[in-house]
């Protein structure tokens, strides 16, 4: 067989491996299942398109589930081997079991996991941090949002320390134009979310304390986890008449109305008070309790996606997801939806003012998750549901912070047992 010969089949056998690569995947869909039914439209017409643009052969299908729905909608398709191939991840025990059961792969083979932090892994990876079963994309940072008007009126600007967050407070109530601070505990959840979950983890110093009670070394009665009680007891002056009655829309409804001052929040707000409010809006993390001390910031983990274990299509389902651990993707996603922010370490540019401000704490303060998240809300009574509770009747006044603290940590202690 002469050289060029040789050459001739070589270069026809590469041909055809590729074309049968290419073919192969074409004949790939890859469906996703997700909670995010709001999203269908950005990932139609923004991901979707983005990805084929650099993997054409493989076409990818959008199909989300009411929120309230997903989880017993996913495990029934699950069980029954009809769910989609990548699954849209909730943080920590939902989907750790799905992990478990093996009905989600590991991804710690996908090119670029080793990027993410262990905080943005900790969501979606097993206790010993040694296997990751779902790929970060976005997390949803706490602070505070305030009506630039209202701060102008009256001459006060964004405080820093708790003292300046209280005198500013006392000056919005003593001006009357505005409610001072937008909160409702008839719901409870914001209470313990956008209220201790917010305030809280520059007491008991993020990372180090959230660790420090899973490892049993600290206990909810420490008063770096009493105090934070102590300061949403003194939210109460400040909010709105009838805040024992006020649901969560109807919160986001009284601030987007310009009626308030201070809004305690979520970022995934951000998107909705653009399109309503009429005013202009400035946002400032979680005050420290004096000058000098070190911020953090609740930067809570929100979605991850993940493989499907069973999934016909796995070469074409970790295309995808190395695509997920891209750049390129995180900037859609990020600027795409205002308030959820990429998890992986690299910058990315948002062009939302209100969005901009709040990632940029990142820089100046440490990130750490909701204290309750990771495994402390596996038992019964259930330390995340249980802290809804008490922290509403603290700012109701119905309970005190040490009351509400032995509460929580006997509840704890009838069920968890620290690992030694």
């Amino acid at each position: 067989m002469t050289s060029s010969f040789k050459r001739l089949v070589l270069a026809s056998a590469s041909a055809a491996a590729l074309f049968s690569v290419s073919h192969a995947f074409a004949q790939s869909t890859l469906t996703v299942e997700s909670w995010r039914n709001d999203d269908l439209q950005i990932w139609n017409e923004k991901i979707i398109p983005a990805f084929n643009k650099v993997h054409p052969e493989i076409k990818v299908v959008f199909q989300p589930t009411a929120p309230t729905e997903y989880n017993a909608a996913l495990n029934s398709k699950l069980d029954a081997g009809t769910a989609g191939d990548i699954i849209a991840c909730r943080p920590f025990d939902a989907s750790l079991q799905l992990f478990q059961k093996g009905l989600l792969a590991s991804v710690n083979d996908i090119p670029g996991i080793d990027k993410f932090s262990p905080v943005a892994k900790a969501g979606w990876s097993t206790d010993d941090g040694k296997t990751t079963f779902c790929v970060p994309v976005a997390s949803v940072i706490h602070g505070f949002i305030y009506n630039k008007e209202a701060f102008d009126k009256v001459g006060i600007k964004p405080p820093a320390t708790e003292d300046e967050f209280f005198a500013d407070l006392d000056k919005l109530k003593a001006d009357g134009t505005y409610t001072p601070m937008d909160l409702g505990t008839k719901d409870q959840w914001e209470a313990a979310t956008m209220g201790y979950q917010n305030i809280g983890p520059n007491y008991w110093h993020g990372e180090e304390g959230r660790l420090a009670l899973i490892s049993g070394k600290e206990k909810l009665t420490d008063p770096q986890w009493v105090e934070p009680y102590k300061v949403l007891a003194r939210w109460a002056t400040y909010l709105g008449d009838g805040y024992k009655a006020q649901a969560y829309p109807d919160s986001q409804n009284l601030f987007s109305l310009g009626r308030a001052a201070i809004y305690p929040a979520g970022s995934w707000d951000i998107a909705q008070f653009n399109s309503q409010a009429q005013f202009k809006m400035g946002a400032f993390p979680p005050p420290v309790k004096k000058v000098g001390d070190t911020c953090y910031i609740s930067d809570h983990v929100d979605i991850a996606l993940g493989i499907n274990a069973k999934s016909k299509n796995q070469d074409a389902a970790k295309t995808f997801l190395t695509w997920v651990a891209s750049s390129e993707f995180a900037s859609i996603y990020s600027n795409a939806l205002p308030g959820f922010f990429s998890l992986q370490p690299g910058k990315v540019d948002l062009t939302d003012d209100l969005a901009k401000e709040f990632v940029s704490w990142r820089s100046t303060c440490k990130s750490t998750i909701r204290s309750t998240y990771q495994i402390l809300s596996r038992g019964t009574p259930n330390l995340e549901n249980e802290t809804w509770n008490v922290s509403a009747n603290v700012v109701n006044g119905t309970e005190t912070p040490d009351d509400a603290a032995k509460k929580l940590q006997a509840g704890l202690d009838s069920w968890y047992k620290p690992a030694k």
